[in-house]
């Protein structure tokens, strides 16, 4: 399996980054973020099933893209999503949505369709993401949640699962951080990570500290 090298160009007024990657099944690019009428486009792999049916999860990734700040990354095999990555505000329901912090945002989702799993797509996506300081005035986080992960498709105990998960965040600088999250807190596998940009203020990741610890009876 060969990795080209990663490119950048502007479409539409918006700078994109793309890399192709040889597989033994065939050619892959990686690229994003897709405007939302390239994704309407595209067809989504039958088995990306981990968060909801993919007709539905196609649309969701569409109607991320239409969001102001909502960025979708993707591994696209002759026009079909084989994997794929989103970034979107954290939702208002949630902890990280409930403060005024413009600088976070959400790493949502990162799935491989199980076809396509052991070609690297999933660190590509995210080298890919990630590349030319795009996200430098960010703070970046990822809820992972245990529910959420193919224990049965890889046959990984849920601590193994998890191990992977961190060893994979890692590759772009996210790292497990504590919180009392009740959502996080639900099970012990769960994980937050964050990567702190290199331009963030320090206001910002003073409220973001804030939000990582709301019980004082913790400290």
């Amino acid at each position: 399996m060969l990795a080209g090298s990663v490119s950048h160009n502007r479409l539409n007024g918006m700078f994109c980054t793309s890399k192709e990657i040889a597989t033994p099944k065939g050619v892959i690019v990686v690229r994003g973020p897709i405007p939302p009428e390239e994704l309407a486009t595209l067809t989504m792999n039958e088995g990306l099933t981990a968060f909801r049916p993919p007709q539905r999860q196609h649309q969701a990734l569409i109607e991320i893209a239409s969001m102001e700040k909502g960025q979708i990354f993707a591994a696209i095999h002759e026009q079909e999503i084989v994997g794929y990555c989103t970034f979107h505000p954290p939702d208002k329901f949630e902890r990280w949505g409930q403060a005024d912090i413009p600088e976070l945002i959400e790493l949502g989702g990162i799935e491989v369709s199980p076809e396509w799993r052991g070609c690297k797509l999933a660190s590509a996506i995210l080298e890919v993401a990630f590349a030319n300081g795009r996200f430098s005035r960010n703070i970046v986080i990822a809820t992972e949640y245990c529910w959420h992960w193919d224990l049965k498709g890889t046959g990984l105990p849920v601590f193994k699962y998890r191990q992977l998960m961190e060893n994979l965040l890692r590759t772009v600088g996210m790292f497990p951080l504590g919180t009392d999250d009740p959502e996080i807190c639900s099970h012990p596998a769960n994980m937050l990570a964050v990567r702190v940009g290199s331009k963030v203020s320090s206001e910002a990741f003073i409220a973001f500290e804030a939000l990582r610890y709301q019980n004082k009876t913790m400290f």
